[in-house]
């Protein structure tokens, strides 16, 4: 039985573009799930517009989310870091309590969670389409469970990807490749996709070509919309293992309420709410 809380409390999510994000959806289903009273409003906002909205309205909230092109961006204005996001140098989510704003990244969580229940490994050799955003969590993450990790940019990202390859060599002592995207023609262990490459409305374009595709033995798009991608496609046509963008976007805003508001979820509680959230998808 859980215990419910009379106390308003507000969250938000920062980002631009914001679109028809699911993130109000999902965090009020976990609020029922946590019987706790809050609000959840989306902040659109470009990045000359951060740090005023910082001031003005996001420092006052009990926490917020952060999404692109935020999540490096607002480090400075944080009083500290947890492990992972300074490992990452990257927060999605961040903590304000009554002394001090705390930046979290709970993608890593919402990563991991979501591999584990779709009974994918983090291990062998792993291809990760893209070096921006959440593709730093997904290469530290795979580093860290031992992974022998290739980096796949298009050419003109060859210069953030060899920051991102050297940061992981700095932080964590080991090496990482860098491959570009069109010239990838070997399979591996497992794809990650973490560029936008399929995303609804250009959903007929895949980032990585369907033979190279078809040589591997897993797939995960961090896209969840739409839910099956051109790339998703392919590996169901080869019978790979594949997973969508879904469970781990519901998974680590399940991780972030904990943090928020000491509630613990069970798997079955979140499992419901990636289905819900589903359907939700499914309406349009």
């Amino acid at each position: 039985m859980r215990i419910k809380f009379r106390q308003e409390k507000s969250f938000g999510l920062i980002g631009n573009p914001l679109g028809h994000s699911l993130s109000p959806f999902i965090h009020k289903e976990l609020f029922k799930i946590a019987g706790i009273s809050a609000d959840y409003e989306l902040y659109e906002a470009d990045e000359n517009e951060l740090v005023l909205l910082y001031k003005n309205t996001l420092s006052a909230l009990t926490g917020f989310n952060v999404t692109i092109p935020h999540k490096q961006n607002i480090i400075p204005l944080l009083d500290s870091l947890s492990g992972r996001a300074r490992l990452f140098g990257s927060v999605n989510m961040v903590y304000n309590d009554e002394e001090k704003a705390t930046g979290y990244n709970t993608d890593c969580i919402g990563f991991l969670r979501s591999l584990e229940g779709a009974g994918i490994s983090l291990e062998g050799s792993v291809l990760i389409l893209g070096c921006g955003g959440v593709s730093r969590t997904f290469a530290f993450e795979s580093v860290i469970a031992g992974a022998e990790v290739t980096l796949a940019v298009r050419r003109t990202g060859f210069e953030k990807a060899t920051k991102l390859k050297n940061e992981i060599k700095e932080k964590l002592n080991s090496d990482v490749k860098i491959a570009f995207l069109d010239e990838i023609d070997s399979g591996y262990d497992l794809i990650i996709n973490a560029t936008p490459v399929g995303m609804f409305p250009k959903t007929d374009a895949s980032p990585l070509e369907k033979e190279a595709v078809l040589k591997s033995k897993a797939v995960f798009d961090a896209i969840y919309n739409p839910q099956e991608t051109l790339l998703i496609k392919y590996a169901k046509e080869g019978g790979l293992k594949y997973l969508n963008g879904l469970p781990m976007l519901v998974w680590q805003a399940a991780a972030a309420e904990e943090i928020w508001n000491g509630v613990k979820f069970t798997k079955q509680e979140v499992e419901r709410v990636i289905e819900l959230t589903r359907k939700e998808l499914e309406k349009g």
